[in-house]
Parts: C-alpha cells; sequence; structure tokens
C-alpha cells in the first residue's frame, strides 16, 4: 500500500464530525489530537493502550498526512493585476 492509499484510507472528512477536521476513520479523534500526543512524547503503544479503538496504522497515517501538508510549496503573491 502506498502512504497516499493509506493516508486516504484513513483520514476522513465530515462536515458533521469535529467541523470537518481531519479525523480518524470517521470517528471524533482528530489527526492534530495523534500529532499533538506524538509530539508530547507518547509512543505508538501508549496512544494504542489509551484509545483502544486506534490502530498502529491510524497513527501512522496521521503522520503521513502531516509531512504531506508540511511539504505544501508557499508562493510569495505580490498583489499586482497581471
Amino acid at each position: 500500500m502506498t502512504d497516499e492509499q493509506l493516508i486516504f484510507e484513513r483520514i476522513t472528512f465530515d462536515p458533521q464530525i469535529m467541523g470537518g477536521r481531519a479525523c480518524i476513520r470517521g470517528m471524533r479523534i482528530t489527526v492534530s489530537l495523534v500529532l499533538s500526543l506524538v509530539a508530547n512524547g507518547m509512543n505508538i503503544s501508549e496512544i494504542l493502550e489509551a484509545y483502544p479503538y486506534l490502530e498502529a496504522e491510524d497513527i501512522q497515517a496521521s503522520l503521513l498526512y502531516a509531512a504531506f501538508l508540511a511539504s505544501e510549496q508557499v508562493r510569495p503573491f505580490n498583489g499586482s493585476a497581471a
């Protein structure tokens, strides 16, 4: 399975769930929560123990999604009309 397949299989967006923020498999667990847990030093085993309905692949997909977003190139806009 490619990284993109894993992301799109695991990360969902629904305006009715958490205001449309990136969530794990339609649950009320946001990607930002998972990333915060990792950033604060929790390892995969600890996260899975605290959130038993998550799977290791969910955490991996969250990290891949964050990497994808961080790779976005921002181009300056000079504001002049063409």
